[in-house]
């Protein structure tokens, strides 16, 4: 039974960290989509195909015993209840994403957005979790590592950077949101509804504040597919199932390396530089990420005992 669960947990980490690979590079995809497009209209496509291509592939993983339908109404209703709670977290928090990410580079949004790592164990408290001291160590080091990425930089701390730091707490309340339902309901079909959600709430923004246009989707066809079917359909799809077998915090920081690929996207395909401080930044906030999750490395998990 042990041997079970060490092989189900370390089949859960190795989906988060291809969950965090895609999420590194649709960076890019939600840079160049989002500035063509508009972010909400990127948004609701985005959110849109992620919920059609799930729809499709249900009924052969279902059959395939990865996924399964709700067996009674409470399960249903449970299911329902589970999607919209992390819907709208999720829209919130990826059209604040969408917004800043407009306003600064690829790889400094991805480090800014990678914040949550250090929020999910904080906002735990609140649930009666006790926090390490390391996770308090981890705190100091983010600050000190946002105040070169954002403050001391040679950006400074601009509107893209607030915005950012907003989506990150939104995105460690959608963490938290997926860790109480993901367990409870099958993760696909939650998954599909969070998505469906978004879309939803999307609609009307884009069509109020924006133009949407068929020859503008068409120009960024790569880029709402890549977000779309990878990033928003298969790569969340990756981080419920996933979570199912992983503890929060751990599935948190493996998520959060997520900033780390975004770099690396961006000096690939975008030739983003950072400058010498906001590098020192990135190197400090990598260390926080490190810290704030050392205790559950150790098996010293957030437990209110």
């Amino acid at each position: 039974m042990a041997d079970t669960r060490r092989a189900r947990a370390v089949r859960g980490n190795l989906l988060l960290l291809l969950a965090a690979m895609i999420w590194g590079f649709a960076f890019v995809a939600q840079k160049s989509g989002g500035a063509a497009m508009g972010p909400l209209t990127f948004n609701g496509i985005r959110s849109a195909l992620g919920a059609l291509g799930l729809l499709a592939v249900t009924p052969l993983l279902d059959k395939w015993g990865l996924s399964r339908k709700p067996a009674t109404p409470a399960e249903r209703k449970t299911l329902w209840l589970g999607g919209a709670v992390c819907g709208v977290a999720l829209f919130a928090a990826t059209n604040l994403q969408q917004i800043g990410l407009q306003y600064t580079t690829v790889g400094k949004g991805g480090f800014i957005t990678a914040l949550y790592i250090v929020l999910v164990p904080l906002l735990g408290v609140f649930a009666g979790k006790r926090i390490h001291a390391l996770n308090w160590c981890g705190v100091a080091v983010a600050l000190a590592g946002l105040y070169f990425l954002c403050g001391h930089g040679e950006r400074g701390l601009d509107l893209g950077d607030l915005l950012l730091l907003l989506c990150a707490l939104l995105f460690a309340l959608q963490i938290l949101a997926v860790s109480h339902f993901s367990p409870r309901v099958d993760g696909v079909r939650l998954s599909c509804i969070q998505f469906l959600v978004v879309g939803a709430l999307n609609a009307p923004f884009m069509f109020v504040f924006e133009q949407p246009s068929l020859p503008a989707v068409w120009d960024n066809i790569v880029a709402v597919l890549y977000a779309g079917l990878l990033s928003s359909g298969v790569a969340y799809t990756l981080q419920i199932v996933a979570q199912k077998d992983t503890e929060p915090t751990v599935a948190s920081l493996l998520m959060s390396l997520e900033s780390v690929f975004a770099v690396v996207a961006g000096w690939l395909l975008l030739q983003d530089r950072l400058s010498m401080l906001e590098w020192i930044g990135c190197a400090l906030m990598f260390v926080a990420i490190l810290l704030a999750q050392f205790p559950s490395a150790q098996g010293q998990t957030l437990k209110g005992d």
